[in-house]
């Protein structure tokens, strides 16, 4: 009998899978990277075809380095991805991406009518650019000869479990984050389909999460090498599965993630409401939400500061290192000087596609360092903004079990410690998502009981130091404040600039 399973995470930037033992342990990897293509500020799309292709030669390599069949494969995806089939399931679009604002007019109208608070709670979904109900309402007014050719609006996982299978199905965790989903009653949400102009079966099919298909393609079987009867898992989002695979299934410990973007997630057995912040409720299973909130600025400030303070479009390891060494010659608080993270619009808490980023305090002692610092510290602040919002619903969090890009640097995870005070874990240096894809498979197949079953392994510790997070503490405020003093100003500059 096969001994692994695949858990497959389909990401923004790549496409990765993890193969793992029924002892819970990591036996093979692979990681092929893509690209967003480019497109007019406020677009974010990438090609399907070539996800496709990374989500295939990822399995066939992790497959051919085990050198066996593995007894299931299960999926993770991004959320909030759009794209439009014709009647011949032909894609009419590009795939939008989570970080598309094109509708962000769309998304502010909807955030101020009568109707949003009953659309966010029904729906768990954040009304935002990012979702695909704002996505869908801007291709009815803006291009109405696409909407009318539109057979299907579905997600990237659709699309690549369709190309296994030939049918249209999505589960209820990436069809909780769309918008269009009532995830009390587990169906498709009336009054959200009326906004778009569209009806249910412009949807997928829903199903649990741990639905299985045994019925793969005979092409894409023989491709890969595999029995057509392998059992695929469709899974659930990435979000999601990150607590699993980072061990975060206690009310106690919340998951947080940096890689391009970054979140902080908790497991509930009910959703967290909270209007302001919108705190997002996802499906995760029938007896189980992810709650907590995404920023659109992690990882790709660190890039972006790379590209632009640095001078590097093409970073290796050894130019990262050499960024974080830099940092750690600045002392906490970059010595006053303060970073709005939001130079790609934002998310939780704030919700504002027309934000900005500012460096705030600035002196004529600050060196470069300080800049760099001070970016990292900003991210760090506006995911304790979510901590604590989080927190006023369920009580203390103990512990942060991280994931992401950003667990390779000793010296971001020991920032994250101080700012908000928390220990950090880091129980599985494996993708949490694809890792995640594989426990939920486990479970569904009955290899495991629940998702505490495989037990966490010692994983590396960051605890705060508590001079650093009171220090911290004292200029929180200051940061808080920002924005609220700035928000005016930073509108008019948007409106500006188009």
């Amino acid at each position: 009998m096969e001994s692994n399973i695949i858990g497959i995470d389909i990401g923004t930037g790549s496409a990765k899978a993890v193969a793992i033992n029924y002892s819970g342990e990591a036996i093979a990897s692979s990681q092929i990277h893509y690209f967003t293509l480019d497109a007019p500020q406020g677009y974010s799309e990438q090609d399907p075809k070539i996800i496709w292709n990374a989500f295939l030669n990822c399995l066939k390599e992790v497959i051919k380095s085990l050198g066996q069949v593995p007894f299931a494969v299960s999926l993770s995806s991004c959320m909030h991805s759009l794209i439009v089939l014709d009647k011949d399931s032909k894609p009419v679009t590009n795939l939008i991406t989570w970080a598309d604002t094109r509708s962000e007019k769309i998304a502010e109208e909807l955030r101020q009518s009568e109707i949003a608070e009953t659309i966010y709670r029904v729906s768990g979904t954040p009304i935002h650019s990012m979702s695909p109900l704002c996505k869908i309402i801007w291709f009815k007014k803006n291009k109405p000869e696409i909407f009318e050719k539109a057979f299907k609006f579905i997600s990237i996982k659709e699309f690549i479990w369709h190309k296994l299978f030939n049918t249209y199905e999505v589960d209820q965790s990436i069809a909780s984050a769309t918008g269009l989903f009532n995830i009390e009653k587990k169906t498709w949400n009336q009054t959200s389909l009326e906004l778009c102009g569209i009806i249910a079966s412009h949807l997928s099919d829903i199903v649990t999460t741990d639905f299985i298909r045994k019925d793969l393609n005979p092409l894409i079987a023989e491709e890969l090498n595999i029995p057509a009867g392998t059992r695929f898992c469709i899974g659930a989002s990435d979000g999601c599965l990150a607590n699993i695979g980072s061990h975060a299934v206690n009310k106690k410990i919340a998951a947080v993630t940096i890689g391009t973007s970054g979140a902080v997630r908790i497991a509930n057995t009910s959703p967290i409401y909270n209007f302001e912040a919108m705190i997002f409720n996802y499906v995760l299973d029938e007896e189980t939400f992810i709650c907590g909130g995404p920023v659109n600025n992690g990882g790709n400030v660190l890039e972006w500061m790379m590209k632009q303070f640095l001078k590097n479009e093409k970073p290796s390891k050894k130019d990262y290192d050499n960024f974080f060494k830099e940092v750690d010659d600045v002392a906490a608080c970059s010595d006053g000087l303060l970073f709005l993270p939001y130079i790609y619009g934002e998310r939780a808490p704030i919700w504002d596609e027309k934000s900005s980023g500012v460096f705030f305090g600035v002196k004529s002692f600050h060196k470069r360092s300080h800049f760099l610092r001070a970016a990292l510290e900003g991210v760090c602040y506006t995911l304790k903004n979510i901590l604590q919002v989080i927190e006023e619903s369920t009580g203390a969090i103990d512990q942060l079990n991280v994931s992401g890009g950003f667990i390779h640097s000793k010296t971001w995870m020991q920032i994250l410690a101080d700012v908000t005070g928390k220990r950090l874990c880091l129980v599985n240096a494996e993708d949490a998502s694809a890792y995640g894809a594989a426990m939920l498979c486990m479970k569904a197949v009955n290899i495991i009981d629940n998702y505490q079953s495989l037990k966490a392994s010692d994983g590396t510790i960051s605890e705060p130091d508590m001079n650093n997070h009171v220090l911290y503490n004292k200029y929180y405020p200051v940061f808080n404040e920002l924005y609220k003093s700035l928000k005016g100003s930073m509108h008019r500059i948007n409106e500006l600039n188009k």
